[in-house]
């Protein structure tokens, strides 16, 4: 199964969608109308194997409106995820026990 965390106004996360669309079917979840978790924010950084702030969107207003900086520590990261979805890179590609973020969309291909 694969699933993509999904934002259709991004056009990489529309590309990615149809890129791996033609390789299986896709459960497409919305997240900033269906936010993860913390605990599912966790469980995906674990499989992409990447720090916090590697997941998000520094440059996104929001993280500069919560006076968040690249080098709070992952529980201040973490909340501010969870609280705020926009904040997540998008999109993230889960499959066959591993994640990739989608930028380029190609390179979650490695993951099919």
């Amino acid at each position: 199964m694969i699933t993509i965390w999904h934002n259709p106004r991004c056009s990489k996360s529309r590309q990615t969608l149809a890129l791996i669309e033609e390789k299986a079917d896709v459960t497409i979840r919305r997240y900033l109308e269906d936010a993860p978790s913390a605990v599912e924010i966790t469980a995906v950084q674990a499989l992409l194997g990447l720090p916090l702030i590697d997941m998000m969107r520094p440059k996104e207003a929001r993280f500069k409106e919560l006076g968040l900086s690249k080098s709070d520590d992952a529980a201040t990261l973490l909340a501010a995820m969870a609280d705020n979805p926009v904040l997540i890179e998008r999109p993230i590609v889960i499959a066959n026990g591993k994640a990739a973020i989608g930028r380029p969309p190609e390179a979650v291909l490695d993951i099919l």
